[in-house]
């Protein structure tokens, strides 16, 4: 057996959670944010079966496309004073998912 955890972004998380039970996989859900954007992600732990882990994984893969989008640049380069930084846009690549697979030892529902 194995866990997938993936970490994707807020506006995937409702289209990959039900793509998931369209195809059979339950997964739980955790509210999460990320350290870069300081935005909201979602967590997902998914139980699968050694035998269903990459179809899980293509799904992912499937609904979390990356793509690009601007923002305002967080932290003044190093060096500069914080009072004299005006921040810029700047492009950044967001979506797409972070995917951790784990073998798992034992699995109980109780």
């Amino acid at each position: 057996m194995k866990l997938i955890i993936a970490i994707v972004q807020d506006e995937d998380a409702s289209r990959l959670v039900q793509t998931l039970m369209d195809e059979g996989f339950s997964a739980t859900k955790l509210a999460t944010t990320g350290g870069f954007l300081r935005a909201g992600n979602t967590t997902l732990l998914i139980g699968v079966e050694d035998s269903s882990a990459q179809q899980a994984i293509s799904l992912i893969e499937r609904v979390c496309q990356s793509r690009t989008q601007m923002t305002a640049a967080q932290m003044p380069p190093a060096g500069m004073a914080a009072s004299a930084y005006t921040p810029y846009p700047i492009e950044i690549t967001v979506g797409g998912a972070t995917i951790f697979v784990l073998s798992v030892e034992q699995f109980l529902k109780v």
